[in-house]
């Protein structure tokens, strides 16, 4: 277990120095997407293979398709972040793009029929402040209002990645219940990640093929951060962020995951000089506990229910 908390930390701080990271890459928000996709699922790939797992996909393709298509929506999302990366600082867009799980939160209630609970509703409510506290100067002052909005559009592109992730899910549960005792889809959680950065690669690709044309040129001075980008960062991050959270509690998983956010805050503050005035500070602090705030009574109410149940089977 201790080993376990050690590599899911491992993989969150690794993720929140992305910004840092991109920061010293001077290429197009697209470009560094679609180096970072190609890189790091090679990197997945070739651990994939040497694991000697195996995919057998669904007889009516849903879940893959499900499953592709929320690749296509973290390309789209990264696309959106590292351009708001530029436009208005690795902290502000982080804050921002961390609003996604309370959207799914929201959204859960009218796509999987999932119940809205006052706890959750009062954690909706106090991400929206802390998003006009901490950006709300922007839209008044005129200080970048496309950072923000595309720090938005990666938030909305996140929600329909893990919305179409939860219906992958679904899909494959579905489709293992219909003609055979176990799922006909056994694709662990490193394939499907291998399956989403082959899409989010492909999407990006597509969009730089309309835009512009593939034509990424890379100078000897940003080897390295795409090289540490892609396979550090996205490979080997991926790698212990899903081998850590099977072996922990849901509850430590939720709670432990905004230190990402937060170390994104602390990375942009020590390596590239952002900081945060007092009622940005408070924004942030509403936007990390609403969320958190969201989820701790969403776990909650699932071990209610699930009590309820035995009870009731007793």
């Amino acid at each position: 277990m201790k080993k376990s908390y050690i590599q899911y930390i491992a993989s969150l701080l690794l993720f929140g120095s992305n910004g840092v990271i991109a920061s010293c890459i001077f290429l197009s928000s697209t470009e560094i997407v679609l180096t970072r996709t190609l890189i790091g699922g090679l990197t997945l790939l070739l651990f994939f293979v040497l694991s000697r797992q195996k995919i057998k996909l669904p007889e009516q393709k849903r879940g893959i398709v499900f499953v592709l298509l929320s690749g296509a929506a973290m390309g789209g999302s990264w696309i959106f972040l590292y351009k708001a990366y530029t436009l208005v600082g690795v902290g502000v867009a982080t804050i921002v793009y961390y609003c996604g799980p309370v959207f799914v939160m929201v959204l859960s209630t009218m796509v999987f029929r999932e119940k809205m609970t006052l706890g959750k509703f009062s954690g909706f409510l106090a991400v929206v402040a802390g998003i006009y506290l901490s950006n709300g100067q922007s839209l008044f002052s005129g200080d970048s209002p496309l950072g923000l909005l595309c720090s938005m559009m990666a938030a909305v592109m996140y929600t329909l990645m893990i919305l179409f992730s939860k219906k992958s899910s679904f899909a494959t549960s579905a489709e293992g219940h219909t003609g055979s005792s176990e799922t006909k889809w056994e694709c662990s959680q490193l394939g499907n990640t291998v399956c989403q950065l082959g899409a989010a690669f492909l999407t990006t690709a597509l969009f730089l093929t309309l835009h512009r044309g593939i034509s990424v040129s890379i100078e000897s001075k940003n080897l390295l951060p795409i090289l540490i980008l892609g396979v550090v960062n996205t490979g080997i991050g991926c790698l212990l962020y899903f081998s850590s959270i099977s072996k922990l509690p849901v509850q430590s998983v939720a709670i432990c995951g905004y230190l990402e956010p937060l170390s994104a805050l602390v990375f942009s503050a020590l390596f590239l000089g952002e900081s945060l005035n007092s009622v940005q500070m408070i924004g942030v602090f509403l936007v990390l506990g609403g969320a958190l705030f969201g989820e701790i009574t969403g776990i909650f109410q699932k071990k209610q229910i699930d009590s309820h149940h035995c009870r009731a089977s007793n």
